[in-house]
């Protein structure tokens, strides 16, 4: 027997969700692993083994609907973000290619040095605001370099990748406001070309890919929007949450100094505490049953990954932030054919914050996090550290 998923009068998309959407989260995932949100029309998924069963099966969870508004959804046509196998497998190949373990593997001694002096730097201020000069300034410079952004576009990197993340909401007021900015950007990697990046960059060789029929015809820009309108603007938000988690429970932080080995293990916690993504899309191409109710083909599904991830059926006590559980099946960084192209860079990224961070402190005084709602990324928008304790 199945039925339809119990109806919620929510709209999941409003101020006071997306600054703290985890009590949300939590009536939603008691009720029912699927509940259906008139309010946008869609079906929410908040349940640990049913988001990540629906990650893994995209013939039925298709990716061509992964914004909440029509005109988004039709703008990302043609992108390896809003397609699914075997298309979506061509246009990721050079994407993952230029992101995989060997191709990063001459990155991480950079990495590590510039992160080091960045904090060092920092320590020695003494106070300053965490997210705008080390949760936004160290991936913005590190990505530019990567892909070898210059001008322009470097100096616009934060206000585009934040607008591409802010227009896969609904149509809200900071949908509406934020086409404009997202426009900026996509018109650009429409006509970017090879001469426009730094030579011996990745964004070169997605060029020279595209040259040598790797990926389809006029596809390198698209490639290289997914770099900039997917992965900084949630980096930021992961490296903004390391400094207040470590400055929120500093005995948690004090593990990471005694013990380095568990540097991928705090960032994975990170990860898993507070996801830096509010909610994603998928289309339901037929219908389709989840542990009893039933999904009408065509309907869109939210998937909300914070909810997953403090799902205590497969996290013993989720709501506790502890930096040795070592969560390294969380859903922050999606699962299956999607599972975030990027997430090596990040976890570079963060690791070196984070030993940088062990290495020059012993104790971080922050103010609370400040947040705005945004619509997809949920990040801290001003972090003050009052203090500073030196190693």
């Amino acid at each position: 027997m199945t039925s339809s998923p119990p109806t919620v009068e929510l709209d999941l998309f409003a101020d006071d969700v997306l600054v703290d959407p985890y009590p949300t989260f939590a009536t939603l995932r008691e009720l029912a692993p699927v509940v259906y949100l008139p309010a946008h029309d869609v079906y929410a998924l908040t349940r640990y083994e049913v988001i990540r069963a629906a990650l893994a099966d995209p013939a039925t969870f298709s990716s061509s609907r992964i914004a909440f508004n029509p005109a988004a959804n039709e703008a990302l046509q043609g992108t390896s973000l809003a397609s699914d196998p075997p298309i979506h497998t061509e246009l990721r190949a050079t994407l993952t290619e230029n992101l995989s373990p060997r191709a990063l593997r001459g990155l991480a001694t950079t990495i590590t040095t510039k992160a080091d002096r960045l904090v060092a730097e920092l320590v020695e201020r003494g106070t300053f605001d965490a997210v705008d000069a080390l949760a936004r300034a160290f991936p913005l410079e590190i990505v530019a370099d990567l892909i070898g952004f210059t001008g322009e576009v470097r100096d616009n990197m934060l206000r585009w990748g934040q607008a591409a993340m802010e227009v896969l909401g609904p149509m809200n007021p900071r949908t509406a406001e934020n086409f404009p900015i997202a426009g900026e950007l996509y018109a650009w990697c429409s006509q970017v070309r090879a001469d426009d990046l730094a030579p011996g960059s990745v964004g070169r060789r997605i060029f020279d890919a595209e040259a040598r029929g790797a990926v389809p015809a006029d596809s390198a820009g698209h490639i290289i929007h997914q770099y900039l309108g997917a992965g900084v603007d949630t980096t930021i938000a992961s490296l903004g949450n390391v400094v207040a988690l470590f400055s929120a429970f500093p005995e948690q932080f004090d593990r990471v100094r005694a013990d380095r080995t568990l540097v991928p293990a705090a960032f994975a916690e990170v990860l898993r505490y507070w996801a830096p993504l509010h909610a994603w899309g998928r289309a339901v191409t037929r219908q389709v049953d989840i542990d009893g109710y039933t999904l009408p083909a065509g309907a869109q599904v939210a998937i909300l990954f914070g909810a997953g991830n403090r799902d205590p059926r497969h996290y013993d006590e989720p709501d506790i932030f502890r930096v040795d559980r070592n969560p390294v099946d969380h859903l922050s960084f999606g699962y299956g054919p999607h599972g975030c192209a990027g997430q090596g860079l990040a976890r570079l990224e963060a690791h070196a914050v984070i030993s940088a961070l062990a290495t020059h402190t012993s104790r971080l005084v922050a103010a609370e996090p400040a947040r705005v709602p945004t619509n997809t990324t949920r990040s801290i928008d001003t972090l003050e550290i009052l203090e500073v304790v030196p190693a």
